[in-house]
């Protein structure tokens, strides 16, 4: 089984006194999204999950809507979830392959460093739920 770790795209920066949940894509960002269905071909994705922030559902919907999938918005992915909150979520994907898009400091909690946005890490799903890389797609441009 394989999981797909996708940063969401650019969205521009952070305005404070906003709501940082609905933030939307930024032009750099829709193209990423679009760049997605063909950087993500190679994979049988079964499944798209996201954070309920409105750039990460952005992130995914083209890529969805070309493999006719619903998105579905989990909390935990979203910003501040921990690894712990992203393997419980893996263990309940029943060994099928998922795009799960949030954000950077969940990555940087599932890896332990950064990751560029809109870039995506394949991790394999070990027996005893470990994620291990295999490979690093970077961002469409």
């Amino acid at each position: 089984m394989s999981v797909l770790l996708l940063r969401h795209a650019t969205a521009g920066h952070r305005v404070d006194g906003r709501d940082d949940h609905l933030r939307p894509l930024d032009d750099r960002g829709r193209r990423q999204a679009e760049g997605l269905l063909d950087a993500l071909s190679d994979y049988d994705i079964r499944r798209v999950l996201t954070s309920p922030y409105v750039r990460c559902r952005q992130t995914v919907e083209p890529l969805a809507g070309s493999l006719d999938l619903t998105v579905e918005e989990r909390s935990e992915l979203a910003e501040g979830s921990t690894a712990e909150d992203v393997r419980g979520l893996v263990d309940s994907l029943d060994g099928e392959t998922a795009v799960l898009c949030t954000h950077g400091d969940v990555v940087s909690e599932v890896l332990g460093e950064e990751s560029k946005k809109g870039s995506t890490w394949v991790l394999d799903v070990g027996t005893d739920g470990s994620l291990e890389r295999r490979d690093y797609i970077a961002a469409p441009a």
